[in-house]
């Protein structure tokens, strides 16, 4: 029978991890590219806590989703020689239920929050005795017979990784001793990781469609994994293991991805705000309900890339396009 914990997370995570975007997730740091300045920091955290034998230090990952965050979480158990537990913070509900994942972390345990800014603050506050002290402080009943109890935990380490780091609240983030930022991959890095997933999906990648599914996969190693899995199914579909144009341009067009990297949504945004908005300003719970789609996902999914790559501005009356969007959209 599944216990109250087990709904969270799963301990083993090598026996989870058995889906196939799991296979593609780098077997080690060598294999782990970009976000050089990120690694770098971690290797060093991760070095010391082995000299020292003592858990790493806390480490906040920020930046938008799909960038390796996970992935690096994995490592850092791996490379610590430690169990990985993984919760992500909108399913915790009570604080009873975090108290119970903290009390069952053994020595050096890595615990990975996904979301962690999306955790309610009265369940927040946990952690600020258990990231500090390793002791959780739980108050036993109320008004002016009620007392705390002191719980000791286990040393551990806690990864946090949030898309939006300044929701999170001061005491958390200061807590934590290393922020680490993510930033969207170029082209190259992209292209690395194409031809190293190819291997492992025991397929061979033309350079000039490997190029191609680069420029496509808005600097993001979990859209360049989908867009290579999707290529490798038309492949097999036409009997051959070599990926090539043809087979991705099939599988874009079929994703309604285009030669920018820009998909359905993301023209539809653009379109939205030309057509109905006159390029802008509009606010952005104007432009929600127009899409209708939820903010987070707005603001988290779709927004970095745009503002990244020039076709969105942010002012303080809202989202304009640029005229970069503006030819695009005219063509």
């Amino acid at each position: 029978m599944e216990s109250s914990i087990d709904r969270f997370y799963s301990p083993n995570v090598k026996e989870r991890d058995k889906n196939a975007e799991s296979r593609l997730r780098p077997a080690g740091f060598i294999e782990y590219i970009g976000q050089k300045n990120v690694v770098d920091n971690v290797k060093v955290m991760v070095e010391s806590a082995n000299i020292r034998e003592q858990a790493m230090d806390h480490a906040l990952l920020s930046g938008p989703p799909g960038l390796g965050k996970t992935s690096l979480a994995m490592l850092i158990a791996d490379a610590l020689g430690s169990e990985l537990h993984m919760i992500s913070g909108p399913a915790i509900e009570r604080k009873g239920d975090l108290a119970a994942i903290l009390t069952s972390l053994q020595p050096r345990d890595v615990l990975f929050i996904d979301e962690i800014h999306r955790m309610h603050i009265s369940i927040e506050e946990i952690l600020y005795s258990a990231m500090e002290d390793y002791r959780l402080d739980i108050v036993i009943g109320q008004g002016p017979s009620a007392r705390t109890m002191q719980i000791d935990v286990n040393p551990f380490t806690l990864i946090g990784a949030t898309t939006r780091s300044g929701l999170l609240s001061n005491p958390l983030r200061t807590r934590f001793m290393a922020n680490l930022h993510f930033d969207f991959y170029n082209p190259s890095e992209i292209g690395e990781i194409l031809a190293l997933n190819a291997k492992k999906l025991e397929v061979s990648l033309d350079n000039d469609a490997k190029e191609i599914m680069a420029k496509c996969s808005r600097g993001t190693p979990r859209i360049a994994n989908r867009i290579l899995r999707r290529v490798r199914d038309f492949s097999l579909i036409d009997g051959s293991k070599k990926l090539e144009i043809e087979q991705v341009k099939k599988s874009l067009s079929l994703m309604e991805i285009d030669e920018r990297g820009l998909d359905r949504m993301d023209r539809k945004i653009l379109k939205t705000i030309h057509d109905y908005y006159k390029g802008g300003p509009v606010g952005i719970e104007a432009l929600c309900a127009t899409l209708g789609e939820d903010r987070s996902t707005i603001e988290d999914v779709f927004e970095p890339y745009l503002l990244q790559e020039g076709y969105l501005t942010r002012t303080p009356r809202g989202r304009e396009i640029t005229q970069k969007s503006v030819d695009l959209l005219s063509n």
